[in-house]
Order: C-alpha cells, then structure tokens, then sequence
C-alpha cells in the first residue's frame, strides 16, 4: 500500500554534498508519497552535483541567489509544502515560517543548542568538544531555535580538521533525514524543545578564531588546535592565521606533525615541540615579502 502524506509539494534548498543526498532521497521515495518535487540553489556552485541530480531525473531546477527573489518565489507557494533546508545559508523570513501550510525543517551542523549560527564545526574544535553532531529541526522565526527532531553525534579526534569533521557530519545528516522522513511527512515526529539560555552565543561568518591571530608564546597544543579549527581545505572559509615573527607580521601557509628527527633549519619555518614528542611544523610567509611564498 501506497504510504501518505498531506504535503503536496516538497521544496530542497542548499547545496554540497548532504543537499545531493537528502534531493536524491526525497526524489527516490516521490513516487510513493505522491507529492510534487522542487528544487532551489540559493548559494552559487560552479560544480553542482545537485543541478546534475535535477537534469538526469527531471527534477524542476531553480537557481535564485538573489534574497527578496527567494523569499517572494516561497511566498507563491499556495499547497501545503515541506521545505528542506539542507545545506543553506537563507534566512526563511517570519512570514513565511508563520504561514499554516508551510514546514520547514533544516539541518544544523551541531548538536543543538549548542553552536547555533555559522561554521559550527570550528568553533566545536576551537573550543576542545571532544564530541559534536548534528541536528535536523523545524524552522521557527528564531534562528537555530526550533524543535529537536533528530541528532546524532560523532567523536573530534585529537588531529580532526574542520574539513574532516565537516565531511562526518555530512554523512550523518543524510543518514538521519532517511531515518526521520516519513515521520516528518506523516507529521508524527517526536520532537522536543531545545531549552536553550537566551543569552547563548550566535555565531556569525564574519566571527574568526582568535580573532585570526596566532601567539606562538601560547602552548603548542593551542595554537594546533586553532589551525585545525580553520582549516577547510582547499575550500578556504577562513583567511590564512596571521601571526608576528621577529617583529614582522607573517602570515601562515601550512602545518603539520612531524617527528623530531625531521625538523630542519630554514628561513620560513617554524617548529614548535609538542607534549606527546612530535613537532608542530608551521610554514610562513611575512606579508612584507612575496619571495616567502618560494
């Protein structure tokens, strides 16, 4: 028997990889509930996976970067619609949120109410969790403040990367809209209250970890920590930590652990022991000299 659902149309909005997962999903099981799908990139990518989704399936593929064109396209919505926010970076104005037959659900990438706002996954590591995860939760005119509908956690490892822990929670977004879905379209998900303080800390894009400044008199421990927490890879979120060597600002261009044996001398270099044996090698250039980069 056929399952059912009153949402009459499904609305995925993001991008990346968790966004391509949950569209595959829902369009998977769209023949099963019945319900219209759409899709909508908000946020610009070059590479889209999720645009390849929509041509080889046929899905209607909206890419609207503009915000009053986003809200005004929502706001036509006229049948009762879940909205997916997967992977996005839209605010859903209160109008919208506040319409009976609008729900929209999103993901979060940590274990809310903890970390609300932006690049949660470097301030759980800046901050030493030794634990994060994810939430999916519905929508209120709060930011980060709606109902628990599902979490799940993973472990920060002592070297995890941002770009790291970012690619785990992704995988346990997905993995948790897949186990929630048919809850959320039969309308029967247990939810529960975040029970957040009012006075938590929202974070910002604009906000950086030690205000994008490294000490490197602070413990070697630290200052690893820090550049873990920033790092995303070649997808570069974050400006490069600067910090003042011998008077003259540099800035930081790689580091790694290396074993004590390896350390060299040379200009462009810094090694800094670490409690456990190995040594943090960070490599720099100053901002007063380009031939740093060779």
């Amino acid at each position: 028997m056929a399952s059912t659902t009153l949402f009459r149309k499904v609305v995925v909005l993001g991008y990346g990889k968790v966004t391509g997962e949950v569209l595959q999903y829902v369009y998977d099981r769209q023949a099963e509930y019945g319900y219209e799908l759409v899709f909508i990139e908000h946020e610009v990518h070059a590479l889209s996976v999720t645009e390849k989704i929509c041509r080889d399936n046929g899905i209607p593929f909206h890419r609207i970067p503009d915000k009053k064109e986003l809200a005004r396209f929502l706001d036509q919505i006229g049948e009762k619609a879940l909205l997916v926010s997967a992977s996005n970076n839209f605010l859903f104005p209160a109008s919208l949120v506040e319409k009976a037959h609008i729900t929209i659900i999103n993901f979060h990438n940590a274990l809310l109410p903890a970390y609300p706002g932006r690049n949660a996954p470097t301030w759980a590591i800046y901050k030493g969790e030794e634990r994060t995860g994810i939430t999916w939760h519905y929508v209120t005119a709060g930011v980060d403040e709606g109902n628990i509908i599902v979490q799940k956690e993973c472990r920060i490892t002592e070297d995890m990367k941002a770009y790291e822990l970012t690619q785990c929670l992704m995988d346990l977004a997905a993995e948790a809209f897949r186990e929630s879905f048919a809850d959320i379209l039969a309308e029967c998900a247990r939810t529960r209250e975040q029970g957040f303080d009012q006075g938590r800390h929202m974070y910002r894009s604009s906000e950086v970890p030690a205000d994008g400044r490294l000490d490197l008199a602070d413990r070697p421990e630290r200052i690893y920590r820090i550049l873990r927490s920033v790092d995303y890879g070649k997808n570069a979120i974050f400006p490069p930590m600067r910090t003042f060597i011998d008077g003259r600002e540099a800035e930081i261009l790689r580091y790694r652990k290396i074993s004590e044996d390896k350390c060299k001398a040379g200009e462009g270099f810094v090694y800094l022991p670490l409690e456990n044996g190995e040594v943090l090698k960070i490599k720099y250039r100053y901002m007063d000299d380009k031939t740093g980069l060779t």
